[in-house]
Parts: structure tokens; sequence; C-alpha cells
């Protein structure tokens, strides 16, 4: 009896552990990447990378130039990843297809685009589920951006 009776409390007190050490709820990706400061960290440096980027850099000069365009297409950006990765913000730009039409982007250059995004996360020691995970939500974004 006392032996069945040590052998139950054995096994609730190892529920009890394993239920309170499970989190009560799977943080979101948004949590995961740091939030809205950390993602705006990220875009700041896949701007700054982008605009050094030789093989892509042409995309984005008129914006570039102007401070305040600068400012509102960071601002979009960081939107854009925080509502991807399951934040609160909304993302209020065009969509994919208009902001990019006429532009005549290659595989090649959002594969670019998606280098400078990468290098960008590793900067920031980015955990590779993380960084799977945000790329799979705007990787479908490609088909509306590339037109040849």
């Amino acid at each position: 009896m006392m032996r069945k009776l040590t052998t139950s409390l054995a096994i609730l007190a190892a529920v009890i552990v394993i239920a309170t050490s499970a989190p009560a709820k799977d943080k979101s990706l948004y949590d995961r990447l740091g939030g809205k400061k950390a993602i705006t960290a990220v875009v700041d440096e896949f701007v700054g990378r982008v605009a050094a980027d030789n093989r892509i850099n042409k995309y984005f000069t008129a914006a570039a130039s102007d401070p305040k365009r600068l400012a509102s297409f960071k601002a979009k950006l960081v939107d854009q990843i925080c509502q991807a990765s399951g934040g609160p913000c909304k993302y209020k730009g065009k969509d994919m297809k208009t902001a990019h039409a006429g532009m005549g982007i290659s595989s090649a250059d959002f594969d670019a685009l998606v280098e400078d995004l990468v290098g960008a996360l590793d900067k920031f020691k980015v955990g590779a589920t993380e960084k799977q995970q945000l790329l799979g939500a705007l990787g479908p974004m490609k088909a509306d951006i590339v037109t040849k």
C-alpha cells in the first residue's frame, strides 16, 4: 500500500513538473523574432545591405535619395514583416503586384534581395527555425514581384 502511494505521488509530481514547465502557449513568430523593435533593427540593416548591393540597388535609388520616402519605405517593410510574422501591425502599402509593376524584376534580382535579408537576419543571430518561417511567409510574394 505504501509503495503504491509513493509511486502514485511520484507520478503526480512528474505530471505537475511537466505541466508547469511546458509553455501555456507557443510564442508567435513575431514574439520569437523579438517584436517590433527587433524587426525594425533587422529592416534597417536589410535596407543598408540592399543600398550597398550593386546587383539590385538600382531598384531603390528613388526611395534612398529622399529621406521621407526612405522612412516610409522602411516603416512599410516593418509593418509587412510584423504582420506576416503574426504581430499586431497592419501593412497598408500597395499589393506586391502593383508596387512592382513595370520594374522588370528577375528571379536573380529577387534572390539577391533574399540574400540581403538573410544576411541581416544572420547579423542579429535570428534562429534557423524563425528564419525559415519568416522566409516561408514572405516567399509567396515572389510570384507577384518577379516579372521577367
